[in-house]
């Protein structure tokens, strides 16, 4: 059976806007460009989202919030013609030390094992250093975009890896590249 590359995607920040903890559905704000980015994607990938929500491990959020969250920007995507395969989450705090918070590649991993994926033909697009570096460990290639703590964050990067202003310029350079190959 053939491997199937992916796009990794962090949650907040890259699909929709941090607004710190979201606890409802309510709070969702999807940015003006994901659908199209999306949409573009999911023609020659899997969508995959990884997301570290240390607020349940804070006891600022619950994990049923979380999950009705992460169910409702799924349904969304899915209105829109938009799958995403699954939703991986870290509950965890940095303090917890555990093995599936971004910058580890566990779930990238995981997910490699779940749906059969080719992770040296894959993407990991997201606002964070954790999310590149992440990418990096996993043999996946990192896009770096500016939206989110992008801009906050940047300074921090040790490498710097492809950096786009969002998600559809992600989008456009990775659909640039594969059809290079």
């Amino acid at each position: 059976m053939s491997k199937h590359p992916a796009i990794f995607l962090d949650r907040d920040g890259t699909l929709i806007e941090d607004v710190g903890y979201i606890k409802l559905p309510s709070q969702i704000n999807f940015f003006g460009n994901v659908y199209q980015a999306l949409n573009l994607l999911q023609k020659n990938f899997i969508l995959i989202i990884i997301t570290n929500q240390s607020g349940i491990g804070k006891g600022e959020l619950t994990s049923d919030e979380v999950d009705k969250v992460n169910t409702a920007i799924s349904e969304r995507f899915a209105a829109e013609g938009i799958i995403i395969k699954k939703t991986y989450v870290c509950p965890h705090t940095k303090e917890n030390n555990c093995k599936c918070r971004k910058p580890n590649p566990y779930f990238l991993h995981q997910a490699s094992e779940d749906f059969n994926i080719d992770l040296n033909n894959s993407f990991f697009i997201g606002d964070h250093p954790e999310d590149i570096y992440c990418a990096q460990q996993a043999g996946v290639t990192g896009i770096y975009i500016l939206t989110g703590h992008g801009i906050r964050h940047y300074h921090e990067l040790t490498q710097k890896p492809v950096i786009k202003a969002n998600i559809l310029e992600a989008a456009k350079f990775i659909i640039n590249q594969i059809k290079k190959v």
